[in-house]
């Protein structure tokens, strides 16, 4: 079971297959787990180990995980960064491949803003985003949901410490995919592809808008989850998005 360490950071990760590699962001929010993949619509650990070295790792801190680290209040999307290009560091990873649920939509922006020239193409599964009709989802949600199990069992985070996080990642300057702006995705270049969903927490106008604004982006079917015999092809979808724009060295 490997971890990553850095400082008081240590982040649980895996891997499986072989190949150019594929960076996986699970979903579930702030309690983001390579465990959660098995609940989602698909496995990319397991669609994918037969092409390239995928590699997921818990969040920072998420209940159910094993990774764990400072509550770094005045950088929170950031310190998440920190952990994802540290773990790729550790591992001797220059470039790469990413594929990300639910949060790992905000998570593969900002590792856009970051280290542009580390990402090869992204794809985006049900991203999250902010609805101005719904401006404090994420917050109460996290205030609930995550906050309390972890303060609980961690006598170094206070619920006051959990309180100032989520209003700096949530509350402070919300607006669109919260980490980065429309002109950002205006002039991102990597290519992107976008498998868009309309729940509270992954709003379809968003995800759509980033399609329309970034000028390398593909848009998956919609709906591809519902029913269920859609989710095959949406995969398939995904399979020649990353076999296009996987380095021609590291094709089979």
């Amino acid at each position: 079971m490997p971890f990553y360490e850095k400082g008081d950071v240590r982040i649980h990760y895996e891997e499986v297959g072989s190949g150019f590699p594929l960076m996986i962001i699970p979903g579930g929010g702030l309690n983001s787990t390579v465990a959660g993949l098995a609940n989602h619509p698909f496995n990319p650990m397991e669609e994918f180990k037969g092409e390239y070295r995928v590699i997921a790792a818990d969040l920072r801190n998420a209940n159910g995980g094993q990774s764990s680290g400072p509550l770094e209040v005045d950088r929170p999307w950031d310190a998440y960064a920190d952990d994802q290009l540290g773990l790729m560091d550790h591992l001797g990873i220059s470039e790469f491949l990413v594929l990300g649920f639910c949060i790992g939509g905000p998570f593969i922006w900002n590792l856009l803003r970051r280290a542009p020239e580390r990402i090869v193409a992204a794809v985006l599964a049900q991203p999250s985003g902010f609805r101005p009709e719904m401006p404090d989802l994420f917050y109460q949600n996290n205030i609930k949901g995550w906050g309390p199990p972890l303060s609980a069992r961690r006598p170094d985070i206070t619920m006051e410490m959990v309180d100032a996080f989520l209003t700096k990642m949530y509350r402070v300057n919300a607006d669109f995919v919260f980490t980065v702006t429309r002109d950002f995705v205006r002039s991102c270049q990597t290519p992107i592809l976008v498998l868009p969903d309309d729940v509270p927490a992954h709003p379809y106008a968003v995800a759509m808008e980033s399609v329309h604004l970034a000028p390398k982006s593909e848009v998956s079917i919609y709906p591809w989850k519902d029913p269920k015999d859609l989710i095959p092809q949406a995969v398939q979808h995904v399979r020649e998005f990353l076999r296009k724009h996987r380095p021609v060295t590291a094709a089979r």
